[in-house]
């Protein structure tokens, strides 16, 4: 095909979140144009959605200083680098004046539907590396268009595709149908019309990570106020209760991430919600008074709830990718040179050991995976991770392999480590990070009458029992 030669192609970044936008601003300052593809309608969409959730992140590891370099001339004042974001305020005191910045650099409404290698699907070989990258986008309106590409980083990250309240990985039967009473993001219930969803009912958080502690203190919170009685959290856990249940409270390098474990804690402790453990979830069941019963794998039933909260972690969406050949670790679905290093299969830690091009690349040379994307699967992805990566990828797509190789990052601790991080295993109660926390409060669950002195005895059961 008569294509312009690569290296005169601009870098298609796939996504305006704090990943890509930083990205961008990495290829310029590799003298390199970028050209940054947004599905949402304003650059940060995704941020924007969480807009009222407060980072663990001081505003001093959430911007870019590549991105503070391209700011600086249109008189931009940095936040105070020890001050505490939300969502709402990194996309309008940052992410926003950033893709301003870029002006036409960035696209909005802009989707991305394939991606390939010009005049080639993924089984031809011949002459493959010479050819350009093809992307193809869906415009807000219905026009499609057409790009050329020198190397494509995808950005995107996993907002979009939130994991089921399914322990299986599958919705669980029934998830569908009551779609009307389950929510996969944290609410704002600041917002009148979501807190009266939540006020004075019975919700289900499933998770136990930092969203299900956000979202447990946040009905802590509500329960407490004039508008709140009868509040009532329910958490579902899918792991039994040990040391490291609530995170690494004030062992925790990051102090915000610590204290969401900690206000979770409170919750528990302070009777606004009550713990279930060992519970996977395998059905999710509508009664006569249309109230929802959760049914574990084991044939315990919960109490009914009002609403549900999944927060069960994000999964990569890798459709669009299905033309190229990536190199993906087959349980996180992350690259397969840095999968070791962020399985929570193997270990707990909030530490991840600094990685840069090379654990991002695939057999496809020219795709990169960053962000949360290239997490997979994997939790604790932080912000600063994502700039490290973007700046070694741009130093690479632009020859400066010195540079692209030179990875120096330092991340903070979680004071959480050791041990499988995603499934107890007979006799390893303690094995990740202590024993003893204080026992939760436990819901009395309903069994069929064959199982139920067994099921009793797992709800009851975890490091110290009650």
């Amino acid at each position: 095909m008569n294509a312009p030669a690569t290296t005169e192609l601009p870098v298609v970044v796939i996504g305006a979140g704090p990943v890509g936008l930083a990205a961008a601003a990495h290829l310029i300052g590799q003298g390199i144009e970028p050209l940054v593809l947004e599905a949402g309608p304003t650059a940060g969409a995704a941020v924007r959605a969480w807009s009222h959730v407060r980072l663990f992140s001081t505003w001093g590891e959430v911007v870019d200083p590549a991105a503070e370099k391209l700011l600086a001339p249109t008189g931009w004042t940095r936040p105070d680098p020890a001050a505490y974001p939300s969502g709402g305020d990194w996309h309008r005191l940052y992410l926003q004046p950033l893709a301003d910045a870029l002006g036409d650099r960035v696209r909005t409404g802009a989707t991305v539907t394939g991606v390939s290698r010009a005049g080639r699907d993924r089984i031809v070989d011949a002459d493959r590396e010479r050819q350009p990258f093809v992307v193809h986008v869906t415009h807000t309106g219905g026009a499609e268009e057409r790009v050329l590409a020198r190397a494509v980083i995808d950005a995107s990250g996993t907002w979009a595709t939130p994991s089921p309240a399914g322990s299986s990985g599958l919705p669980a039967l029934g998830e569908r149908a009551a779609a009307d009473r389950i929510t996969y993001r944290v609410p704002d219930l600041k917002d009148p019309a979501v807190r009266a969803r939540y006020a004075g009912r019975r919700t289900a958080v499933i998770g136990s990570g930092a969203s299900a502690f956000t979202a447990l203190a946040y009905l802590a919170e509500l329960a407490g106020s004039d508008d709140g009685a009868g509040t009532k959290g329910v958490w579902i856990l899918r792991r039994g209760m040990s040391g490291s249940t609530f995170g690494g409270g004030e062992a925790d390098q990051l102090p915000a991430r610590g204290a969401l474990g900690l206000a979770a804690k409170a919750a528990v402790d302070e009777g606004h919600a009550d713990a279930v453990t060992g519970f996977r979830t395998e059905a999710i069941e509508r009664t006569a008074d249309d109230r929802l019963v959760l049914v574990s794998e084991d044939g315990r039933r919960s109490e009914a709830v009002d609403e549900v909260i999944a927060l069960t972690g994000f999964r990569p969406d890798l459709t669009f990718l299905s033309e190229i050949r990536l190199g993906l670790d087959e349980r996180l679905q992350a690259p397969t040179a840095l999968a070791p290093l962020i399985d929570p299969n193997q270990h707990s830690c909030g530490t991840v050991y600094p990685h840069g091009h090379r654990e991002l690349a695939h057999p496809e040379q020219g795709v990169y995976l960053v962000g949360m994307k290239s997490y997979g699967r994997a939790p604790t992805f932080l912000a600063m991770t994502g700039y490290e990566q973007v700046r070694s990828v741009a130093a690479a797509i632009a020859g400066d392999l010195d540079s692209a190789d030179r990875v120096e990052l330092s991340l903070p601790e979680t004071g959480v480590c050791g041990g499988a991080g995603l499934f107890d295993a007979p006799g390893t109660a303690e094995a990740d990070g202590g024993c003893c926390a204080p026992a939760p409060q436990l819901v009395r669950l309903t069994t069929p009458a064959a199982a139920e002195a067994a099921s009793e005895a797992a709800t009851a059961g975890g490091c110290c029992g009650s």
